[in-house]
């Protein structure tokens, strides 16, 4: 059976389109993430460890090694108050 080379440019632009497109989300996934992967299955521990780190360092994937907390961080609270009638 022959081989249908005209189907081959199709299917080399199919291809090369489906690669980038992956490699362009991957690498905009890493850019949102300060360059590492994309966190999947995040619990609410996880979601307020990256509430902390947004308020320590202003990114919720930037981690600190600093031993003491800047100035803003001890009024800067991730409990909202409530009005109370």
């Amino acid at each position: 059976m022959p081989v249908p080379w005209e189907a081959l440019i199709p299917f080399g632009l199919l291809t090369a389109m489906f690669g980038t497109a992956g490699t362009l989300m991957n690498v905009s996934k890493r850019g949102q993430n300060l360059g590492k992967s994309p966190r999947y299955h995040v619990d609410p521990w996880d979601e307020m460890m990256m509430e902390r780190d947004k308020r320590l360092t202003g990114h919720i994937r930037g981690q600190s090694t600093e031993p003491i907390a800047p100035e803003g961080f001890a009024t800067s609270s991730v409990w909202y108050t409530q009005k109370t009638n």
